[in-house]
């Protein structure tokens, strides 16, 4: 499928995560403009300089991601009224970069040549200043107005000092000085990335990490030396799969990492055979499996669906159900406000589309049947792995047995995000050791209970000898582990999976 969707690829968020990075922009503008009446300000540009090159010898475009003003005063200022748009091919080329490198050079020498001269006119210390203060200037003008026009960064992809970094990392290179100093964005192991673009959207250099990540074999570092190591996508990846490493560490953590649920995986050929709307913004696809045919998961664990073939972006969504014999797999759907995978699936696919599935991952919800009591908590789509397993173990026809008794807590907002309302609420009938309790925060007709999942679990009375099994928001999972540590419920009982929209 192609990318038909009126949703930016590109996503505004928080890119400043110290103070320096909160507060820089006040460097960049109190030289800019405040060196044009105290030209001494401009004389702090050459020790800024120097610290830039000196951190460039050891860890790349480092300076440009944590202690740039022009930056700070990008990701601070001007990301809130840029557009945000994809910044032209224009701006990245190699020929842009050398012809801005060397018409920076040109203007500075000729400037400082110039100041030489007249030196028996002005001051050279206020000649130099006055420079350097024109020239953070002229940064703050021309780099503001392409980063309202286009994006909040474009200037930083033809920026001489960005160039000057490149270049100077090279000479660290050569010389071993970035051993054991050179932090990178480092991936748990390549197997985890769901390739979901998050980190892509969210970068400020509109670099692809999930992309070289999927090609990775022997190691788990990003390797772009246009990486300005902002640690953006670390903060934003929604699998928790990214931190800031050197070679040596991601390498202990390459060799550590627990892959259960991410190595028995396949790539499947499916069909759509089947969409229910079962709300206005929530829809159940269910899959025709057609090379391979079938596809073995267990409750809890989820597959990938290829949205964007473009830009290699997946989808990873809840298995829910599954036909007896496995050749069919059911998802649950929710549509996401300015969600670019949602908008693609509810705009583009349709019955009997191709599509390209990849799957099952992640651990399996395994039921502990020693326990006398299970309680599963649930918010907003998180409800989707409780039906195969309330189809498992307690609806009439149930396969497995189970003989203890079952509590299912479930929150939404509004009445029409309830789905699987009716299945649940049928199987506590059929079953009178279930029970189905629902809450909405803001129901609109009377006869709901109003208020959050917590607020039903902070009221239930928990037998002993009771393993609690959560899906749902971090927050809310949060909220939970706090009331149930509360409620003495030990954390080895409690089992949790979190999502992040």
């Amino acid at each position: 499928m192609s990318e038909a969707t009126d949703v930016s690829f590109n996503i505004k968020t928080d890119r400043t995560f110290s103070w320096v990075r909160d507060y820089g922009w006040t460097v960049t503008l109190l030289i800019g403009i405040g060196g044009h009446f105290l030209p001494h300000l401009g004389l702090l540009v050459p020790p800024i300089m120097a610290a830039m090159i000196i951190m460039s010898l050891m860890k790349g475009k480092y300076w440009c991601g944590n202690f740039c003003p022009h930056g700070s005063f990008f990701d601070e200022l001007v990301m809130r009224v840029s557009r945000s748009s994809k910044i032209p091919n224009i701006f990245k080329s190699k020929i842009t970069i050398g012809l801005v490198l060397i018409y920076f050079i040109y203007n500075m020498s000729s400037r400082i040549a110039e100041a030489i001269f007249t030196i028996g006119e002005i001051p050279l210390h206020h000649s130099f200043g006055f420079i350097f203060a024109r020239t953070y200037l002229m940064v703050v003008i021309a780099g503001g107005l392409l980063g309202i026009a286009i994006n909040s960064r474009t200037w930083c992809q033809f920026c001489p000092m960005g160039t000057m970094q490149v270049f100077f990392y090279k000479i660290g290179q050569a010389f071993n000085l970035n051993s054991g100093r050179d932090e990178k964005v480092t991936i748990e192991h390549p197997e985890k990335c769901l390739s979901c673009g998050q980190c892509s959207r969210v970068c400020p250099m509109e670099l692809t990490p999930y992309q070289d990540f999927q090609e990775y074999d022997e190691h788990n570092q990003f390797e772009a030396e246009k990486c300005i190591r902002c640690k953006t996508c670390v903060e934003n990846c929604p699998a928790d799969v990214l931190q800031m490493a050197d070679s040596e560490e991601a390498a202990a953590v390459r060799a550590n990492a627990d892959l259960e649920g991410y190595e028995n995986y396949e790539y499947f050929d499916a069909r759509i055979a089947e969409i229910n709307e079962l709300k206005d913004d929530v829809r159940e696809y269910t899959f025709e499996l057609i090379d391979p045919g079938k596809m073995d998961f267990h409750p809890g664990q989820f597959l990938l669906w290829k949205v964007d073939s473009e830009r290699k972006i997946y989808k990873a969504y809840t298995i829910s159900s599954a036909a007896p014999d496995n050749s069919e797999v059911t998802v649950t759907i929710k549509k996401i406000d300015q969600g670019y995978g949602t908008s693609i699936i509810f705009s583009e696919f349709s019955e009997g589309d191709r599509v390209e599935l990849k799957g099952p991952l992640g651990e399996e919800i395994t039921i502990d049947t020693d326990y006398d009591h299970l309680l599963m908590i649930s918010n907003g789509i998180g409800i989707t792995p409780f039906v195969s397993t309330v189809e498992k173990f307690l609806t009439e026809d149930h396969p497995e047995e189970y003989d203890g008794e079952a509590t299912l807590l479930y929150g939404v907002r509004y009445e029409e995000n309830l789905v699987y309302d009716d299945f649940f609420t049928s199987a506590a009938e059929e079953n009178d050791k279930f029970d189905y309790h629902h809450i909405l925060s803001r129901p609109r007709t009377n006869g709901y209970p109003e208020g959050y999942v917590t607020h039903i679990l902070e009221d239930l009375e928990i037998e002993e000898n009771t393993g609690v099994y959560m899906c749902g928001t971090p927050a809310m999972v949060s909220d939970a582990y706090d009331i149930l540590d509360e409620k003495g419920i030990s954390r080895e009982d409690i089992y949790h999976e979190s999502f992040a929209v």
